[in-house]
């Protein structure tokens, strides 16, 4: 029986019993350098996996300077869909001398009969191959042990009490301040609750006045629990009494709340209830506190497999919410209304999971009078720097005069960078494009981008030399279309990531788009009928692939392993699994593809 490694999808579909039969079943054939071991029409008789050297999938229809389109190596495996299509379509030839085991027709059809979701794996596309990554990769994290021996009092919030006696006025306002969805009231008969649409719904259908007792709407028939309770009975108890919220007693008297929300946060991320504490954070040094807490809620969901658009959709809001509370600290009331903090970049977009550099601006109504609004974004810039935010290199924060303005002179400055069309007018058109409001009034910043996109959309000009920076920088995959494998590792950033951000920002100012996101944006553009829903979910499937090979570096170098210094953007690719090669491989070349969409549709390939 050989030694060989199927600890790997797809073999991790089988059974151990399964993968011994493969061991026992397979030979070992030796190949020369050159020599063809699957010849393009040739019927498929074996699975082969490489045992030792590098082997070249070669399209024959195609030209000699493009025909090559694949490259195998030590783990990886090929000839399956030979088999079961009946014939190879592509031509598979030694590039140096290989050993490869070869699995016969027979085992691996068996195989497939006997496990669907192997067989089912050599049909996949790019998007269900990433899925089963993630899945392969949620190994750590928090088990439904660990979820089933949490208690309530490991995430209840402390009640939020009034008197009877208090006006409906005086709830609103409570709540307002506390940043609260709920109250208790104290009765004659026990504590009762209040909820938001409570005192909507008595203001505005049942007519009360504001002056009338919050008594009169609470209600007094409460679904309580005990502090030392599982919280899964929680869980339970909500689902069958339909109801988002439950009252912890402790010796008959109220002691805590926990809602809904509680419980699925402290389910997704265990200890690091990062969210909880950033909204109960009542001061800057709490804040900072919870702020700092995000790379272990980070690091959890990523353990558990948490597919990457859902994270980052969560850090996003997070860090937008850090961001206002931090506004609402620092700046008066006042000023609220008539002004806009935005955030811009990766930020702006939402797909930024570890906090970044500061890339910030600010919208001021023309009619406000804010005379230490300079004094006050410096203090905002150095408490973000505190709370974990670095600086921006270039400068872009509010502390910078150029990054603050009036709408008119922002629209003046959209104004001269559309014109402009230079290096630096397209990055900040770029940068504004990606703008998204996180404090003060947000109708400022839609009345901008308003202009941007009555600027640009049209622009046919513009749009071409916006687009052209998305071909900047090479895909990084050889002549033969295999994966480049420089010692110091390949820059994802700006060989995946950076085209397909780009790319898909111009086209949406094309079609005048608002959404940020890059994913939103995709959907957005198939339901415009600019891009097939196949090819926009590959395109975003690679972009997360891209993202999470990235977010690994990073993690590993919050974790002390700095691996030389290597780049976080650089990922070596012969650390890599052989799915992960492979899956790396064919999103580059969709990046590849998708860099030839706007060569033609922008008319590149003349400039």
């Amino acid at each position: 029986m050989v030694d060989i490694d199927l600890s790997q999808p797809p073999f991790s579909f089988l059974d151990e019993q399964a993968r011994d039969r493969i061991r026992g079943g397979v030979d070992l054939a030796y190949y020369d350098r050159d020599e063809i071991i699957l010849e393009a029409g040739q019927p498929g008789e074996f699975v082969f996996i490489i045992h030792k050297g590098e082997v070249a999938e070669i399209d024959t229809t195609q030209p000699r300077a493009r025909e090559r389109i694949g490259h195998y190596t030590q783990g990886d495996l090929f000839g399956a869909i030979s088999i079961l299509n009946g014939k190879s379509r592509y031509r598979f030839r030694a590039e140096q001398e290989s050993l490869c085991y070869l699995m016969p027709k027979a085992l691996f059809l068996k195989l497939c009969d006997d496990f669907p979701s192997f067989a089912e794996f050599f049909r996949q596309t790019l998007a269900h191959k990433t899925r089963l990554l993630t899945e392969q990769r949620a190994e750590g994290g928090m088990t439904m042990a660990g979820f089933m021996l949490a208690k309530v009092s490991d995430c209840m919030r402390e009640p939020l009490m009034v008197n009877a006696d208090t006006t409906i006025a005086e709830a609103v306002g409570t709540l307002r301040d506390s940043h609260a969805d709920s109250l208790l009231v104290e009765g004659e008969q026990g504590a009762g609750m209040v909820t938001k649409t409570d005192l909507l719904n008595a203001l505005v259908f049942a007519g009360l006045d504001q002056d009338s007792r919050v008594e009169t709407v609470a209600h007094f028939e409460l679904i309580t629990v005990k502090p030392d309770q599982y919280l899964f009975e929680v869980l339970v108890v909500m689902t069958r009494f339909k109801v988002e919220r439950v009252v912890v007693l402790e010796a008959d008297k109220p002691s805590g709340v926990v809602e809904l929300t509680d419980v699925l946060s402290y389910f997704s991320s265990r200890s690091y209830v990062v969210s909880l504490q950033v909204e109960q954070a009542g001061s800057l040094e709490a804040l900072s506190a919870a702020s700092h807490r995000t790379p272990e809620l980070i690091q959890a969901l990523m353990a558990q497999g948490v597919k990457l658009r859902f994270a980052m959709g969560l850090l996003a809001a997070l860090n937008g919410r850090i961001m206002n509370k931090a506004w609402g600290f620092l700046i008066d009331e006042a000023y609220h209304q008539q002004s806009c903090l935005m955030v811009m970049g990766s930020e702006g977009r939402g797909e930024q999971i570890l906090k970044t550099d500061q890339d910030n601006g600010l919208i001021l109504s023309d009619d406000i009078h804010w005379p230490d609004c300079h004094a006050s974004m410096q203090r905002l810039t150095q408490t973000l720097i505190e709370l974990g935010y670095p600086p921006c290199p270039g400068n872009i924060m509010v502390s910078n005069p150029e990054w603050v303005g009036t709408e008119s002179e922002w629209r003046g400055r959209i104004a001269h960078w559309a014109a402009g069309r230079d290096g630096d007018s397209l990055m900040k058109l770029a940068i504004m494009l990606d703008s998204h409001s996180v404090a003060g009034n947000p109708a400022l910043l839609d009345r901008v981008r308003d202009e941007l996109f009555e600027r640009c959309s049209r622009d046919e000009i513009l749009l071409s030399y916006f687009a052209r920076t998305a071909l900047r920088f090479s895909t990084p995959l050889t002549l033969f279309g295999s994966l480049k494998k420089p010692q110091h590792g390949i820059d994802i950033k700006k060989g995946g990531i950076f085209p397909i951000v780009h790319g898909v920002r111009t086209m949406a100012l094309e079609r005048s788009i608002r959404v940020t996101s890059t994913l939103e944006r995709l959907d957005a553009l198939v339901e415009d009928g600019r891009l097939e829903a196949s090819f926009a979910e590959d395109l975003g499937e690679a972009l997360s692939l891209f993202t999470e090979l990235r977010l690994r570096q990073q993690l590993s170098r919050l974790d002390g392993d700095q691996e030389g210094g290597r780049h976080p953007d650089r990922v070596v690719v012969q650390e890599l699994s052989s799915l992960e090669r492979d899956l790396l491989r064919e999103a580059l070349h969709i990046v590849k593809d998708f860099k030839q969409r706007l060569s033609h549709r922008f008319h590149l390939e003349y400039s």
